[in-house]
């Protein structure tokens, strides 16, 4: 590995508090930019393959290019604090949920404002995920509630409540109308979206299960937990197809775990996850192995 490394040309940049950008690998002509918010960024997500969707403190959410690190595109509506934003892969809308208690769709290519509002839940939204086709959209909220809506029309289509069921995440299964969504009473939950009821529920956890994936090819999930001093905070995969119990279980941090991906597929390397913390690290793991890359 060390030969390896060494006829690589590595080009690293630290970026500081202020949003300027320090050079600390070879020097280079990068173009520096203003950072897309003012405050802690909250939220981010996948809009197409060159973009991303982040949401902010600063009650904004931007558009921003993967390559060029320039946001694109600002869009101000919400009162509060952006909690979370997301769309469907190659979509032209972003959809963002806000401690207004609100969620809004914005169109990549239109005004400023907001093109459709979802009023409805009583707290904090705190989940969302949209269809494939980008025509619906789930939400979850520290309500208990979980809310399907037609995004053309901005109508509720269904509304569910679970005692204690606070959500912290959603995701679409791909190509499937189920949805997957952690809380914080500490269970996983598979949602059937054509009736909005629970489908599954996998064994609950010790602690608070805080976010949830689910990989390209619809087979599998993530679900990560709280934790503290070593306890907790592992990330569990579980399979869609078998819901019986847990297949692999990542552990190696030391606080809570914020978020879990599944990275993208390579031809060349096996499946991967990628799992960040409390703890100030990001950690990659091999799907199958739960070993550490």
């Amino acid at each position: 590995m060390g030969k390896l490394q060494s006829k690589i040309s590595f080009h690293t940049t630290k970026y500081r508090a202020d949003g300027s950008a320090g050079q600390t690998g070879p020097t280079g002509g990068s173009p520096q930019h203003s950072p897309a918010h003012s405050d802690a960024v909250t939220s981010v997500a996948a809009l197409k393959p060159d973009l991303c969707v982040s949401g902010g403190r600063d009650k904004t959410v931007a558009v921003s290019s993967w390559r060029s690190g320039a946001a694109l595109r600002r869009f101000i509506g919400h009162e509060r604090e952006v909690t979370k934003v997301t769309s469907a892969l190659d979509s032209s809308r972003v959809f963002s949920a806000s401690r207004d208690k609100t969620v809004m769709m914005w169109e990549l290519h239109g005004t400023s404002g907001p093109s459709q509002h979802f009023p409805g839940h009583d707290l904090v939204v705190t989940g969302l995920a949209v269809s494939p086709d980008a025509s619906q959209l789930c939400t979850g909220s520290r309500d208990n509630t979980v809310c399907k809506w037609d995004t053309e029309t901005g109508e509720c289509l269904g509304r569910a409540a679970i005692s204690r069921n606070l959500v912290t995440h959603l995701c679409w299964v791909p190509g499937e109308p189920y949805i997957i969504q952690t809380s914080e009473d500490k269970t996983t939950r598979v949602w059937d979206s054509r009736e909005l009821q629970v489908a599954h529920t996998f064994p609950a956890k010790q602690h608070i299960q805080t976010c949830c994936d689910v990989s390209q090819d619809g087979r599998y999930c993530l679900s990560c937990s709280s934790g503290c001093a070593g306890h907790g905070a592992e990330a569990t995969l579980w399979d869609l197809r078998q819901t019986r119990g847990r297949v692999c279980e990542y552990r190696g941090h030391f606080q809570t775990t914020t978020s879990c991906v599944f990275l993208p597929r390579s031809p060349t390397l096996a499946p991967s996850i990628a799992t960040s913390s409390s703890d100030s690290t990001v950690k990659v793991w091999d799907q199958d192995t739960a070993g550490r890359g």
